[in-house]
Protein backbone atom coordinates (compact mmCIF):
# COMPACT_ATOMS: atom_id res chain seq x y z
CA UNK A 1 0.00 0.00 0.00
CA UNK A 2 1.41 3.54 -1.24
CA UNK A 3 1.93 5.61 1.99
CA UNK A 4 0.64 9.36 1.62
CA UNK A 5 3.55 11.80 1.29
CA UNK A 6 4.57 13.25 4.66
CA UNK A 7 3.23 17.17 4.90
CA UNK A 8 5.42 19.25 5.12
CA UNK A 9 6.18 21.48 8.43
CA UNK A 10 4.65 24.39 9.08
CA UNK A 11 6.86 27.44 9.54
CA UNK A 12 7.63 29.19 12.36
CA UNK A 13 7.79 32.77 13.62
CA UNK A 14 10.11 33.09 16.43
CA UNK A 15 10.22 36.02 18.43
CA UNK A 16 13.03 37.23 21.03
CA UNK A 17 12.04 39.96 23.47
CA UNK A 18 12.63 40.40 27.01
CA UNK A 19 9.89 43.25 27.09
CA UNK A 20 6.68 40.96 28.36
CA UNK A 21 3.91 43.05 26.60
CA UNK A 22 5.49 43.00 23.19
CA UNK A 23 6.19 39.62 23.51
CA UNK A 24 3.10 38.67 24.33
CA UNK A 25 1.27 41.07 21.92
CA UNK A 26 3.49 40.02 19.12
CA UNK A 27 2.65 36.35 19.90
CA UNK A 28 -1.30 37.55 19.70
CA UNK A 29 -0.94 39.20 16.72
CA UNK A 30 0.80 36.03 15.09
CA UNK A 31 -1.19 33.55 16.36
CA UNK A 32 -4.40 35.37 15.10
CA UNK A 33 -3.23 35.16 11.50
CA UNK A 34 -2.41 31.86 11.66
CA UNK A 35 1.37 31.97 12.22
CA UNK A 36 2.89 28.88 14.21
CA UNK A 37 4.47 31.02 17.35
CA UNK A 38 7.57 30.43 19.27
CA UNK A 39 8.47 33.71 22.05
CA UNK A 40 11.17 33.77 24.32
CA UNK A 41 11.87 36.36 27.13
CA UNK A 42 16.17 35.36 26.79
CA UNK A 43 17.81 35.06 23.86
CA UNK A 44 19.56 31.80 25.45
CA UNK A 45 16.40 30.13 25.68
CA UNK A 46 16.04 30.79 21.65
CA UNK A 47 19.59 29.43 20.90
CA UNK A 48 18.90 26.67 22.99
CA UNK A 49 16.11 25.92 20.71
CA UNK A 50 17.45 26.68 17.63
CA UNK A 51 18.59 23.91 14.96
CA UNK A 52 19.85 23.80 11.74
CA UNK A 53 16.61 22.72 10.19
CA UNK A 54 14.04 25.45 12.18
CA UNK A 55 12.18 26.66 9.33
CA UNK A 56 10.43 30.13 9.28
CA UNK A 57 11.75 33.54 10.22
CA UNK A 58 13.27 35.32 13.43
CA UNK A 59 11.52 38.84 14.68
CA UNK A 60 14.21 39.71 17.42
CA UNK A 61 14.70 42.70 19.55
CA UNK A 62 17.89 44.49 19.29
CA UNK A 63 18.35 46.11 22.59
CA UNK A 64 18.32 43.18 25.85
CA UNK A 65 20.04 42.91 28.37
CA UNK A 66 21.73 39.41 28.60
CA UNK A 67 22.33 38.85 25.13
CA UNK A 68 21.90 41.68 22.29
CA UNK A 69 19.84 40.70 18.73
CA UNK A 70 23.40 42.03 17.20
CA UNK A 71 24.83 39.37 19.00
CA UNK A 72 22.21 36.90 18.87
CA UNK A 73 22.69 37.60 14.70
CA UNK A 74 25.87 37.25 14.79
CA UNK A 75 25.84 33.70 16.84
CA UNK A 76 23.63 32.41 14.37
CA UNK A 77 25.65 33.44 11.67
CA UNK A 78 28.68 31.41 13.51
CA UNK A 79 25.94 28.58 13.13
CA UNK A 80 25.04 29.13 9.37
CA UNK A 81 21.83 29.52 10.02
CA UNK A 82 19.17 30.27 6.96
CA UNK A 83 16.80 31.65 9.17
CA UNK A 84 15.44 35.26 7.62
CA UNK A 85 15.90 38.27 10.83
CA UNK A 86 13.74 41.32 11.20
CA UNK A 87 14.98 42.97 14.02
CA UNK A 88 12.58 45.41 16.12
CA UNK A 89 13.72 48.46 18.24
CA UNK A 90 12.58 51.13 20.38
CA UNK A 91 16.19 52.81 20.27
CA UNK A 92 17.37 52.11 16.96
CA UNK A 93 19.94 54.24 15.32
CA UNK A 94 21.29 54.23 11.79
CA UNK A 95 24.80 52.32 12.82
CA UNK A 96 22.90 50.15 14.41
CA UNK A 97 20.74 48.98 11.26
CA UNK A 98 24.06 49.43 9.12
CA UNK A 99 25.72 46.77 11.31
CA UNK A 100 22.58 44.10 11.41
CA UNK A 101 21.85 44.65 7.42
CA UNK A 102 25.76 44.06 7.10
CA UNK A 103 25.23 40.52 9.07
CA UNK A 104 22.53 39.54 6.78
CA UNK A 105 19.00 41.14 8.45
CA UNK A 106 16.13 40.45 6.34
CA UNK A 107 15.09 43.88 7.79
CA UNK A 108 15.12 46.47 10.53
CA UNK A 109 11.82 48.26 11.47
CA UNK A 110 11.46 50.38 14.85
CA UNK A 111 8.95 50.57 17.42
CA UNK A 112 5.86 51.33 16.90
CA UNK A 113 4.93 50.09 13.64
CA UNK A 114 2.16 49.35 12.03
CA UNK A 115 0.57 45.22 12.61
CA UNK A 116 0.59 44.94 8.53
CA UNK A 117 3.91 46.27 8.37
CA UNK A 118 5.46 43.59 10.29
CA UNK A 119 3.00 41.29 8.91
CA UNK A 120 4.08 42.01 5.35
CA UNK A 121 7.77 41.74 5.93
CA UNK A 122 7.18 37.88 7.65
CA UNK A 123 5.68 37.09 4.29
CA UNK A 124 8.45 38.30 2.47
CA UNK A 125 11.21 36.42 5.09
CA UNK A 126 9.07 33.32 4.64
CA UNK A 127 8.98 33.27 0.85
CA UNK A 128 12.94 33.76 1.04
CA UNK A 129 13.77 31.12 3.68
CA UNK A 130 11.67 28.47 1.49
CA UNK A 131 13.53 29.27 -1.64
CA UNK A 132 17.01 28.96 0.26
CA UNK A 133 16.14 25.57 1.48
CA UNK A 134 14.65 24.40 -1.73
CA UNK A 135 17.97 25.71 -3.24
CA UNK A 136 19.73 23.93 -0.78
CA UNK A 137 17.90 20.42 -0.75
CA UNK A 138 18.16 20.50 -4.68
CA UNK A 139 22.46 21.02 -4.10
CA UNK A 140 22.51 18.61 -1.43
CA UNK A 141 20.32 16.39 -3.65
CA UNK A 142 23.12 16.52 -7.04
CA UNK A 143 25.98 16.29 -4.19
CA UNK A 144 25.09 13.06 -3.03
CA UNK A 145 24.32 11.86 -6.65
CA UNK A 146 28.25 13.55 -7.42
CA UNK A 147 29.59 11.66 -4.52
CA UNK A 148 28.00 7.84 -5.73
CA UNK A 149 30.29 8.19 -8.96
CA UNK A 150 33.71 6.56 -9.16
CA UNK A 151 36.73 8.88 -9.66
CA UNK A 152 36.93 7.53 -13.36
CA UNK A 153 33.45 8.59 -13.85
CA UNK A 154 34.18 12.19 -12.38
CA UNK A 155 36.96 12.69 -14.33
CA UNK A 156 34.43 11.46 -17.47
CA UNK A 157 31.47 13.64 -15.95
CA UNK A 158 34.18 16.96 -16.43
CA UNK A 159 35.13 16.10 -20.01
CA UNK A 160 31.46 15.68 -20.85
CA UNK A 161 30.06 19.18 -19.53
CA UNK A 162 33.40 20.48 -21.05
CA UNK A 163 32.01 19.37 -25.13
CA UNK A 164 33.84 16.64 -25.44
CA UNK A 165 33.21 13.80 -27.35
CA UNK A 166 33.89 10.25 -26.59
CA UNK A 167 36.82 9.96 -29.09
CA UNK A 168 38.28 13.02 -27.41
CA UNK A 169 37.18 11.76 -24.13
CA UNK A 170 39.11 8.36 -24.61
CA UNK A 171 42.71 9.82 -26.25
CA UNK A 172 42.74 12.40 -23.29
CA UNK A 173 42.06 9.43 -20.34
CA UNK A 174 43.79 6.76 -22.56
CA UNK A 175 40.54 4.57 -22.85
CA UNK A 176 39.25 2.73 -25.37
CA UNK A 177 35.41 4.73 -26.86
CA UNK A 178 33.49 1.80 -25.88
CA UNK A 179 34.52 1.97 -22.22
CA UNK A 180 34.46 5.79 -22.20
CA UNK A 181 30.68 4.80 -23.61
CA UNK A 182 30.09 2.59 -20.50
CA UNK A 183 31.27 4.95 -18.09
CA UNK A 184 28.91 8.07 -19.65
CA UNK A 185 26.20 5.59 -19.74
CA UNK A 186 27.01 5.61 -15.70
CA UNK A 187 27.14 8.84 -15.01
CA UNK A 188 24.21 9.94 -17.15
CA UNK A 189 22.42 6.82 -14.51
CA UNK A 190 24.01 8.02 -11.44
CA UNK A 191 23.40 11.50 -12.18
CA UNK A 192 19.81 11.20 -12.84
CA UNK A 193 20.62 13.62 -16.50
CA UNK A 194 18.28 13.12 -19.31
CA UNK A 195 20.68 14.57 -21.57
CA UNK A 196 24.21 16.51 -22.23
CA UNK A 197 22.72 19.69 -21.46
CA UNK A 198 20.71 18.79 -18.35
CA UNK A 199 24.32 17.21 -16.92
CA UNK A 200 25.35 20.53 -17.29
CA UNK A 201 22.49 22.32 -15.24
CA UNK A 202 23.29 19.82 -12.62
CA UNK A 203 27.02 20.90 -12.62
CA UNK A 204 26.39 24.36 -12.15
CA UNK A 205 24.01 23.47 -10.08
CA UNK A 206 26.95 22.78 -7.51
CA UNK A 207 29.38 25.01 -9.18
CA UNK A 208 26.86 28.11 -7.70
CA UNK A 209 27.47 26.54 -4.20
CA UNK A 210 31.57 27.75 -4.05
Amino acid sequence: MVQPAEKAAAPTIYVVDDDDGMRRALDTLLSTVGYKTAVFARASDFLERYTADSQGCLVLDIRMPEMSGLEVQKQLNRMGSMLPVIFITGHGDVPMAVQAMKEGAFEFIQKPFRDQELLDHINHALKQDAEYRSTAARRSDVQHRLDSLTPREKQVMELIVEGNANKVIAIDLGLSERTVEIHRAKVMEKMGARSVAHLVKLHMTLGDES
